[in-house]
């Protein structure tokens, strides 16, 4: 995999908007730190006070998480076009947090807004998605059909498990066993995910890529072609 990922970004909240940078390793760690306090998580939803939550006046918090607030962040998405080879493109992400709705019920409102900036045109995701998969499978839908993106979510050898999975990261890679898991093709029967889950490399996030990528054909494992 490549190395550790510096992502621009703000947070905002009742008390303003701060300029921060987010550190992912692309797997099961982001790291940011707001008004002198570090922060981090498995997801972007997820994201708690490292040494403990600190004076609520500060910040809000739901199940020790951060909430009621909004985060943003640019991701580097490469985009391959047929005939002209792969061009850098920039994913552009806003995830607002809402208000805890009471205890054990989760927060009032989760979403996940995506646009892809690439060759001086956006293409974006609808409003009211609340997983990076929807999100990214809608943004390669209004691409040109000459153009595909070059991420983990796109890969050949990922998938997800079929009780499904959160905002992000809940994305397996088995780029270490492609031979197996290459005749997948459902959850039951000869060839299921569940006979090479357990040997999966990792989980990725997403937006990731590594030098294994290749992109995923028709109907290919569990979770079938990209979009």
């Amino acid at each position: 995999m490549t190395a550790l990922q510096r992502w621009p970004g703000r947070y905002t909240d009742r008390h303003g908007t701060e300029e921060v940078v987010f550190a992912s390793d692309g797997r099961e760690s982001i790291r940011t730190t707001i008004r002198g306090v570090v922060f981090e998580g498995y997801m972007m939803d997820d994201l708690g006070a490292v040494s403990g939550e600190p004076p609520e006046q500060m910040f809000a918090f739901f199940d020790g998480a951060l909430c009621s607030c909004v985060l943003e962040w640019e991701v580097p998405i490469p985009v391959e076009v047929r005939g002209s080879g792969v061009r850098p493109g920039v994913l552009y992400c806003t995830l607002r947090l809402g208000d805890p709705a009471g205890p054990k019920r989760g927060l009032d409102a989760e979403t996940l807004t995506t646009v892809l900036r690439f060759d001086g045109y956006e293409f974006r995701n609808r409003d009211g998605q609340d997983d990076f998969e929807d999100a990214l499978h809608q943004v390669q839908r209004s691409l040109p059909r000459s153009a595909r993106i070059r991420a983990c979510v796109s890969c050949a050898w990922s998938d997800y498990h079929p009780v499904g999975h959160s905002l992000m990261g809940g994305l397996a890679c088995f780029r270490d066993i492609k031979d197996r898991y290459l005749p997948v093709e459902g959850k039951v029967g000869p060839h299921n995910i569940f006979d090479v889950w357990d040997d999966r490399t990792e989980f990725v996030q997403e937006t990731w890529l590594c030098e294994q990528f290749e992109h995923r054909r028709d109907g290919q494992g569990y979770r079938g072609s990209f979009p």
